[in-house]
């Protein structure tokens, strides 16, 4: 890696972390430069605005989606239902290491700037269609203990929005009342649907009974 790149990336983590903890609008451009350890002109250089840099720091997120989220629950978690649970532990946990400072940063975003940078609203929503698919491959991978009528996309759509707000009641009580609540609620949810799932694969089994005469 040159050292051109190592300021570039540099100057994009810098402004992934600085994003999330103080929002897209509050942080200065030379206050991500100063934390780079880098010139404002090598910022400039690289990222002629501001908005470029918010672009480069969500393709970066697009990237480390697999490497850094989902991968570690992955190695150690087999169970594709329990990967989802597994998931959302993870971002239980970030709340808690970070006293709460800590959001979904894709979230936090498109309520401060979904509307007014279209370019970023696009890679936002790429951002969620990757956090989807994976989530919507763990409910593939459990088809056979679930209902046949229920859509893995519909149930990933539904984690999601579950942990978007389960995340955002969480950061504005400072506690984990509500995420534990909803999380439990969650899983309550999906251990009927596999508990419905197998009472219709053994109806399905079972032999027709003869009509009554």
């Amino acid at each position: 890696m040159g050292p051109r790149t190592d300021t570039r990336d540099r100057l994009i983590e810098a402004a992934m972390e600085l994003f999330v903890f103080q929002g897209y609008q509050a942080t200065g451009l030379s206050q991500i430069a100063r934390k780079a350890g880098a010139l404002p002109g090598s910022l400039f250089h690289f990222f002629p605005t501001k908005e470029d840099l918010l672009v480069a720091t969500l393709e970066k997120r697009k990237e480390l989606l697999f490497p850094e989220v989902l991968q570690p629950i992955w190695d150690r978690v087999s169970d594709p239902i329990e990967r989802v649970f597994g998931l959302m532990a993870g971002y239980r946990t970030m709340l808690e290491v970070t006293e709460f400072k800590h959001g979904c940063p894709i979230g936090n975003l498109v309520l401060e700037v979904g509307e007014q940078l279209p370019h970023a609203r696009k890679l936002l929503v790429d951002n969620f269609d990757g956090w989807l698919a994976a989530v919507e491959h763990c409910f593939v991978e459990a088809k056979d203990r679930l209902p046949d009528d229920v859509d893995p996309h519909e149930l990933a759509v539904f984690v999601l929005t579950t942990m978007e707000g389960a995340v955002m009641l969480a950061r504005s009580y400072r506690n984990f009342d509500a995420y534990d609540a909803a999380i439990a609620r969650l899983r309550d949810y999906v251990e009927r649907l596999i508990d419905d799932g197998t009472n219709w694969s053994a109806a399905k089994g079972s032999p027709r009974q003869p009509d009554a005469p």
